[in-house]
């Protein structure tokens, strides 16, 4: 399944696209799934994460630097260039500032993972990016859209997806290693649940695209508009991300992991809070299911294309 992971995602995108497009009275249900497959996949994904390395990463600060850097300096800047051209109408507008400027602290670990990048850096970079993201968006929103919008930010979505994807997931993880490290047993469960990755991620895929397709309703014209902005975010934001990398001159899997925390957005966070916005700006959920489409999409060609943009200089030599 490894070695055909990348065909086995596009099958698992497709297939939620058909599901979603054929059946969308199933799109409620599958997204209350959400939470739980993707908290799986974090969950495996962790288990590789010895903690030992974890505590390391905590003190890489030339990474955390460019987590920053990367997620609230040029994330904006690019935004910026492409607000003049985005469609006029203020709720996708809205929508797509939502998303674009909230750093995604869930599936890029794992995506990163797959394309050599460094997971433990990143995941030692999630409450910073989270608490920065909380703090900021409110700032950035004002900054392109007026006062109007900034009170809708608020740390509940945030908190929530924390727990429940970052520290729950991680909790067990640790106690499955240690149990492994002590026990026949262990070591057998915590092996047999490395193998599901691929299964998991291939769910997570499904599950996503399969619930959020209904979302776009009738709103599917109005931010059809929006699916080039998005895709042109995910070129741009890998060269940025490289040159980033440069500039702080990472090692390899740090560097690649720049490139993902750079173009990977917080979509399934940022969805509560569109959804919570007044009728008038009904629009902006669909613009941020929209990316969540794109980027997922993207994220298979992202798997193969940043270890060729990124190549492994230690290898090379």
């Amino acid at each position: 399944m490894e070695h055909h992971q990348v065909a086995i995602y596009l099958a698992a995108l497709a297939v939620g696209g058909l599901a979603g497009a054929l059946a969308p009275s199933l799109g409620p249900g599958l997204e209350h799934a959400i939470n739980p497959v993707l908290g799986a996949l974090l969950f495996v994904t962790f288990l590789q994460v010895p903690a030992a390395d974890l505590g390391r990463a905590l003190r890489d600060g030339r990474f955390l630097t460019a987590a920053l850097v990367v997620n609230f300096a040029v994330v904006p800047l690019v935004v910026a260039a492409m607000f003049a051209f985005l469609p006029a109408d203020q709720a996708v507008r809205a929508g797509a500032l939502l998303v674009l400027l909230c750093p995604c602290v869930d599936y890029v670990i794992v995506f990163s993972g797959l394309a050599g990048g460094s997971g433990r850096r990143l995941l030692a970079a999630t409450p910073l990016l989270l608490l920065a993201q909380m703090l900021l968006l409110p700032a950035f929103l004002h900054l392109f859209l007026g006062a109007g919008l900034a009170d809708v930010v608020e740390p509940g979505p945030f908190v929530a997806a924390f727990l429940v994807l970052i520290v729950i997931p991680l909790a067990l993880a640790w106690l499955l290693q240690a149990w492994a490290a002590r026990r026949p047993a262990g070591r057998q469960v915590a092996d047999a649940a490395t193998t599901t990755m691929v299964p998991l991620m291939a769910a997570t895929l499904l599950t996503v695209v399969a619930s959020q397709i209904p979302r776009l309703g009738d709103a599917r014209t109005d931010v059809a508009a929006l699916i080039p902005f998005y895709a042109a975010f995910l070129v741009v934001m890998a060269f940025a991300g490289k040159a980033v990398a440069r500039l702080f001159r990472l090692d390899t899997g740090a560097a690649r992991a720049i490139v993902f925390t750079g173009a990977t957005r917080n979509s399934l966070v940022v969805l509560p809070l569109a959804l919570s916005l007044p009728e008038a700006l009904a629009p902006a959920a669909a613009a941020v299911v929209t990316q969540t489409l794109v980027e997922v999409l993207g994220m298979p060609a992202y798997v193969r294309l940043v270890p060729r943009l990124v190549p492994d200089r230690t290898a090379a030599g």
